[in-house]
């Protein structure tokens, strides 16, 4: 059995996805459903995964526990909450309490998009992380190389909140870069309230030749730092889409961890994903 720890699904008659402009996106602007998605992961031996949210509109969390409680191939849902709000812990309880609320196990915030580096180290910020652990929950971090200091002084201040660090913090794969991205990472790994996945990394590679050698650095240096019972596998579908279809994800990944042995990998395709999460 293997568990998708990330991906997506949005509908544009719902909702727009205003994150998804410009000529290199276009093809993502379109319906993605579990319908769509069920046979690919099906296809690649995944029977369980878990449904990230897309965009920072309340009302998208209900509506991905709805869905999470109506198919058998989602196990947990990541949503989006405004950590900001005074009444945050109350928040979340009523979304524990929505049709499939005992699907939710993290929440997550588009972090990248910030301006501000410190974001994550505001005190209403960390007052609301602060009710995320309290609920149970787990929180996903999307951020970028620059932010990643940022997301190590918060986890060392927040030691009863799991971390999940999506994308591995998204390195520059298509500029060869490596440094201070690695060292950042190590810090994170360090503390042990933290976890990352092993999704995205196609696209941030060169999407039209990418390959798995161009990956294989980042994955290494991952690997070595949180080890691989603190790693999860991410298709990252559909974004993925733009560099590589489900199946080719999920080869490259398997690839990429050959030479792990069958506790690890059972530890990196299920096991993590399935106690941070409580799948």
């Amino acid at each position: 059995m293997t568990v998708d720890a990330h991906h997506h699904v949005w509908d544009l008659s719902v909702r727009d996805q205003d994150w998804i402009k410009g000529p290199g996106l276009r093809p993502l602007r379109r319906n993605f459903t579990l319908a769509d998605l069920a046979p690919e992961a099906r296809a690649a031996g995944v029977d369980r995964t878990v449904l990230v949210q897309t965009v920072t509109v309340a009302e998208e969390t209900p509506e991905f526990l709805a869905l999470a409680a109506g198919h058998d191939l989602v196990a947990g849902v990541v949503g989006w909450a405004d950590l900001t709000r005074p009444d945050i812990a109350d928040e979340l309880s009523r979304l524990r309490e929505l049709p499939g609320g005992s699907f939710l196990k993290g929440i997550r915030h588009q972090v990248q998009g910030e301006p501000d580096p410190q974001w994550l180290l505001r005190k209403d910020v960390q007052r609301g992380l602060a009710a995320v652990a309290t609920a149970g929950l787990v929180y996903d971090l999307v951020v970028l190389p620059h932010q990643l200091p940022a997301c190590v002084e918060v986890a060392h201040a927040l030691p009863q909140l799991t971390f999940v660090l999506d994308h591995l913090g998204k390195p520059l794969i298509a500029a060869g870069e490596h440094d201070p991205w690695a060292s950042a990472l190590r810090a994170l790994a360090a503390l042990p309230n933290t976890v990352a996945k092993l999704s995205g990394l196609a696209t941030e590679a060169d999407p039209a030749s990418w390959t798995t050698a161009d990956l294989r650095p980042y994955t290494d240096t991952a690997l070595e730092a949180f080890g691989p019972d603190r790693l999860m596998f991410g298709s990252d579908w559909p974004v993925c889409t733009l560099a590589a279809t489900y199946n080719d994800v999920c080869t490259a990944m398997a690839e990429l961890t050959a030479d792990l042995g069958d506790a690890d990998r059972h530890a990196l395709f299920e096991g993590t994903a399935t106690a941070v999460y409580g799948l």
